[in-house]
C-alpha cells in the first residue's frame, strides 16, 4: 500500500480526506466485453468475449468518482489523468466485480487513489489512478478553444444538453 499524504491547497473544498474509500459491485455484460470494445476493429471483434481492459478501467475510475462526488462544489468535476493497474485474470459475463478505491494523497487538485477489483475468484485489477478535480466552465472553454482550431465541434457544459452552449 502506498504512503497516505495529504498537501492542502485552496483551489478545492477541503472535506476530502485521505483514506476515504468508495465500493462499487458491477455485474459484467456482454457489451462490456472485448469484442465490444471497438467493434469496428476486426482485431478486437476475433478476441474471447471476456471483460475490456479499456471497460475495467472505467470501471475503476467509476468508483475513484463515487469517493470524490460528495466533495465537489456545483460546477465542479474531475478528470482522469493517470492509470496505473494491472488487468491480471479474466471475468466472463455474468461474473460480479467488485472495486475498492481509497484516496490516498491530495495534492491540491490532484487526487491519488488506490484500486481494487476482485470477480469472486481472481484479484483482476490493482494499482493507482489519478483525478484532477476542475470547474466545468474553465476545461470546456480551453477544450473548445481547442476544437476551433482544428475545426471541430464544440463540446457542451457538463450536465447540459449543448444547446445553449457556446
Amino acid at each position: 500500500m502506498m504512503a497516505r499524504l495529504r498537501i492542502k491547497s485552496a483551489t478545492m473544498r477541503d472535506t476530502l480526506s485521505v483514506g476515504e474509500t468508495a465500493t462499487r459491485v458491477f455485474t459484467v455484460p456482454p457489451t462490456k466485453t472485448v469484442p465490444a470494445l471497438y467493434p469496428e476493429a476486426e482485431d478486437f471483434a476475433a478476441m474471447p468475449a471476456v471483460f475490456a481492459t479499456g471497460f475495467m478501467v472505467g470501471l475503476l475510475e467509476w468508483t475513484c468518482l463515487d469517493v470524490l462526488k460528495p466533495h465537489l462544489d456545483e460546477g465542479e468535476g474531475s478528470l482522469g489523468i493517470h492509470v496505473d493497474v494491472s488487468h491480471a485474470a479474466a471475468t466472463v459475463p455474468g461474473q460480479q466485480v467488485k472495486v475498492e478505491a481509497t484516496c490516498t494523497v491530495i495534492q491540491g487538485r490532484r487526487i491519488t487513489f488506490e484500486v481494487m477489483a476482485h470477480d469472486g475468484v481472481d484479484v483482476i485489477s490493482k494499482g493507482t489512478h489519478q483525478r484532477m478535480v476542475v470547474p466545468w466552465s474553465s476545461f470546456v472553454t480551453r477544450v473548445n478553444a481547442k476544437a476551433a482550431r482544428v475545426g471541430a465541434a464544440a463540446i457542451a457544459m457538463p450536465g447540459t444538453s449543448g444547446k445553449d452552449e457556446p
